[in-house]
């Protein structure tokens, strides 16, 4: 079948002699955003993602619902850094970090945040000030996502019906890449998988025995290149599992 993972590399020395102006760059957008409500103060697993429960509390339940950042569910799982901009009183300089997990427009917003992300913009002990603007404007720059310990895990959709249908979705997908497309190995070759909706991709009648998928991935700075996961889903799948994979983008 010809598996390979590409790798790339660069020159680090520099990159880390630059590391500091990175870091306190302005290389941020303008937008606004708005929270909304839970009671426990986090995501939600109904998000048009299609994360389920990882949508829910991934990143201790900093995640957001966007709206032009979703591009049809490509952005799902990107990771952004979001700052409010209404009153340096109220708002810290480093804001929060979220995980898009559902698709949300708001009064002219880009982001509606779960509570929690949103308390998280805020200087302590000024979270309630912040919560009575209802909307604020922030700025918001893409940042890698990170997952000590994980690799990216393929799950079995609660939709799927071995062996008659196939949804999956991925999870802890780290870095600032975007899986565009996924294909999934079918009698001797690629065949693409269809995207049914947000992060989640499926098929009808999939192959038997074990599964092998191919991730066509995009980075930020627009180059392209595909990643395989031989055997990465056993022949006797269930829906609603998660399987570890051996790659990260």
């Amino acid at each position: 079948m010809g598996f390979s993972l590409k790798l790339r590399y660069c020159c680090l020395v520099p990159v880390m002699m630059l590391l500091p102006a990175l870091c306190y760059s302005d290389n941020f957008d303008e937008s606004r955003a708005t929270y909304y409500s839970r009671p426990d103060g986090l995501g939600t697993a109904s998000g048009a993602c299609g994360f389920g429960e990882y949508g829910r509390n991934i990143s201790d339940g900093n995640v957001a619902g966007v709206y032009r950042l979703y591009n049809n569910g490509i952005g799902c799982g990107a990771c952004y850094q979001v700052r409010c901009t209404t009153s340096p009183q109220i708002c810290t300089d480093k804001g929060v970090n979220i995980v898009v997990t559902d698709y949300g427009q708001g009064e002219n917003t880009d982001f509606i945040l779960s509570h929690h992300a949103f308390e998280a913009m805020a200087q302590p002990g000024t979270a309630d000030r912040l919560f009575a603007y209802g909307v604020v404007d922030v700025e918001y720059q893409r940042v890698p996502c990170q997952y000590v310990g994980h690799k990216i895990q393929v799950k079995v959709h609660e939709y799927s019906r071995n062996p008659d249908y196939l949804a999956i979705v991925m999870l802890y997908q780290a870095g600032k890449s975007d899986i565009l497309s996924v294909d999934i190995w079918q009698q001797g070759k690629w065949v693409e998988m269809r995207r049914s909706f947000g992060a989640v991709f499926d098929m009808s009648n999939p192959p038997l025995g074990a599964i092998s998928l191919r991730f066509n991935v995009q980075d930020s700075a627009g180059s392209k290149w595909a990643v395989e996961a031989p055997n990465v889903i056993p022949p006797n799948w269930k829906a609603g599992v998660a399987y570890d994979t051996n790659i990260q983008l």
